[in-house]
């Protein structure tokens, strides 16, 4: 038995080979997760989130817009109608303007015989 152990040992002279690095397991097959596939839902999630938090501020704008809008043309009657008023004020001593305004409420200056024509 002896022998035969010694047969099989190697001599100490002869080099020894290098342990050989050892090889990372292989893949069982391809990764049934696509990155590429995920990365992309997850920036359209990012990008729709981010869609919705300017969404409030922007409905607020619209209807700030729109309110003002309303207020202007408001302002616009409420500076016509003022006009109007101003000019009734300034006039209001006018002979002229007093006769004129007396003659559309159908009454006659003092000596004057009215006439009513009927059927026009």
């Amino acid at each position: 038995m002896a022998a035969r152990a010694q047969a099989r040992r190697r001599p100490a002279t002869a080099p020894r080979r290098p342990a050989a690095r050892r090889r990372p397991a292989a893949r069982r097959g391809a990764s049934r997760i696509h990155w590429d596939r995920v990365g992309r839902v997850a920036l359209t999630l990012v990008l729709a989130a981010v869609l919705y938090s300017y969404l409030n501020p922007v409905i607020d704008f619209v209807k700030t817009y729109t309110a003002t809008t309303a207020a202007k043309a408001k302002l616009h009657e409420v500076q016509d109608e003022n006009t109007r008023l101003h000019w009734q004020v300034q006039h209001a001593d006018d002979p002229i303007y007093l006769n004129r305004q007396a003659r559309a409420q159908g009454m006659v200056a003092p000596g004057e015989t009215p006439i009513v024509v009927h059927g026009l």
